[in-house]
């Protein structure tokens, strides 16, 4: 039942070993603790994230983290590293967007891109002067919508990445600029050898 015991053993591999810079999203992140509530991070944990890298470690979806150890490692997470101040009096954007599948190609959606992240990711998503390929098809492949827009709106800060207030420097995105964006960058997902197609849909992922 201790934090660190079970975090080492279940979840450092991928979220880094104090919860940053590992292959998956930072967890030591107030601003993605202010976006994900507490059972919604239960919920991921237990059942996983079809379709991702992210497996089930609840027991009764054949992991094997019991309901309390589950519920240790999210009371922990949110007593470590959430902060009450962290969006400093801004309007958090919802954690769950429309789904994008009839939107991937709308043209607002490669407009924000164009203002919000061109400038690092370059102007067609394939790599820029600080940052790699958003539209890789392994990447994109990897991760689920709800993914891509939780990363949208919370950033990655410990890699540089900014969050939704600064993606536009002096302007943050609105939900909608949000929403567009994140169909934008699902249009792009091209089918890879060896994984199954994604689900298309932003709710119910992490």
């Amino acid at each position: 039942m201790a934090f660190d015991t079970l975090y080492r053993g279940n979840c450092a591999g991928c979220h880094g070993a104090d919860g940053r810079l590992g292959a998956a999203r930072s967890l030591n992140d107030p601003l993605y603790l202010a976006l994900v509530s507490g059972d919604r991070l239960r919920k991921i944990i237990s059942e996983g994230v079809p379709g991702t890298s992210m497996p089930a470690f609840g027991t009764t979806a054949g992991g094997s983290l019991t309901a309390a150890q589950i519920d240790a490692l999210v009371k922990a997470m949110l007593a470590r590293w959430a902060r009450p101040d962290a969006t400093k009096g801004a309007a958090m954007p919802p954690y769950e967007g429309p789904a994008t599948s009839q939107d991937a190609d709308r043209t607002s959606g490669k407009e924000v891109y164009g203002r919000a992240c061109a400038r690092c990711h370059g102007p067609e998503g394939q790599g820029g002067p600080t940052a790699g390929s958003i539209v890789d098809p392994s990447y994109l492949a990897l991760v689920s919508d709800q993914s891509l827009r939780s990363t949208v709106i919370a950033g990655r800060p410990d890699l540089g990445q900014p969050d939704w207030r600064d993606d536009i420097p002096g302007q943050p995105l609105t939900p909608q600029q949000i929403s567009d964006v994140v169909a934008w960058l699902v249009g792009q997902r091209r089918p890879v050898s060896g994984r199954p197609a994604s689900e298309g849909t932003v709710g119910g992922k992490p």
